[in-house]
């Protein structure tokens, strides 16, 4: 005859039973469970303005600036120490409707001077169209909201030709937003195997970048007035030239409290390529006027093969 059990032996059973029950009641009871999620900022957005090509012989690898604009947004876009970063690309004329540039953190210009009325430069009208000391009204107008929302700390970052103004009203707004020029019959621009070297390299901008030789054309010689805002970042000397050493590029901090910078580089395309340091210097130059963090060591950047460099 089996055994009845005892009180003692069904317990452990009623108790762990009781128990899972009431478990299953709270958990019915409590509020579901939220996982708090930290809001993602808002992505900083560069706008690149890029002549079309207007200038030297097609194919010959120079004044290439929609490619090497595209490459610029490129690398920043794909970089490997970088987030939250958007890029506009733009060819020809700005957009006429300022709306389209308003949440800009940094404006990029590659193009042609306004010296030649058969260039483009994608802000200012061509200086032989004009008289020289004035705009018309409908330009006149669009200047003044460009520069009034560059005031409200928008970056910008000026290469190569686009250094060059002729006409006094750019050549106003360029002391203003970079602190410098490039001008007829002062300055000059080799095409020569280049030295660069660092100075002031303390500065964001410098951050990883190593000195380096290169072929380019190198508007230099500027008209850079005293003002110490502005610090030199580049001195370059060419080989074939008796020149002697000259400030290359620039970083310029506005009392807008923008930034500005300048590069007086930036002809032969290939060299975004195979030049690393000169690479990093330019992606350091952008993403330090739009206000962002410069990444300890520089930007990297993801080259053809693939390799984060």
């Amino acid at each position: 005859m089996s055994s009845m059990p005892r009180p003692l032996d069904i317990l452990p059973t009623v108790v762990l039973t009781a128990m899972g029950l009431a478990g299953v009641a709270l958990a019915a009871a409590a509020p579901p469970s939220t996982t708090s999620t930290s809001p993602q900022p808002p992505k900083k957005k560069i706008v690149f303005l890029a002549g079309p090509k207007d200038h030297g012989r097609p194919g010959n690898g120079r004044h290439e600036y929609e490619k090497d604009l595209r490459a610029l947004a490129g690398f920043l876009e794909t970089s490997p120490n970088l987030q939250g970063i958007e890029t506009k690309v733009y060819v020809g004329k700005a957009p006429q409707d300022l709306a389209e540039l308003q949440d800009a953190a940094a404006i990029v210009i590659e193009s042609s001077s306004d010296r030649d009325a058969k260039e483009t430069h994608p802000l200012f009208p061509q200086e032989p169209t004009t008289d020289r000391r004035t705009y018309d009204a409908e330009t006149t107008a669009y200047l003044e909201q460009f520069d009034r929302l560059i005031k409200k700390g928008v970056g910008i970052a000026i290469f190569h030709y686009a250094t060059w103004v002729e006409h006094w009203v750019a050549r106003k707004y360029y002391l203003q937003w970079i602190g410098g020029l490039w001008i007829s019959m002062g300055s000059t621009n080799p095409v020569a195997d280049w030295a660069m070297t660092l100075k002031n390299g303390d500065h964001p901008i410098l951050l990883g970048v190593r000195p380096w030789t290169y072929h380019d054309e190198v508007f230099c010689r500027y008209f850079l007035p005293a003002d110490s805002r502005r610090t030199e970042l580049l001195i370059g000397t060419p080989a074939q030239s008796t020149l002697g050493p000259q400030v290359a590029a620039w970083a310029y901090d506005r009392a807008d409290g923008g930034r500005g910078f300048a590069m007086g580089g930036v002809d032969f395309h290939d060299n975004l390529r195979t030049v690393e340091d000169y690479r990093r210097f330019l992606l350091n130059g952008i993403v330090w006027a739009a206000g962002i963090e410069v990444p300890r060591g520089g930007v990297q950047s993801m080259t053809p093969a693939g390799a984060a460099r």
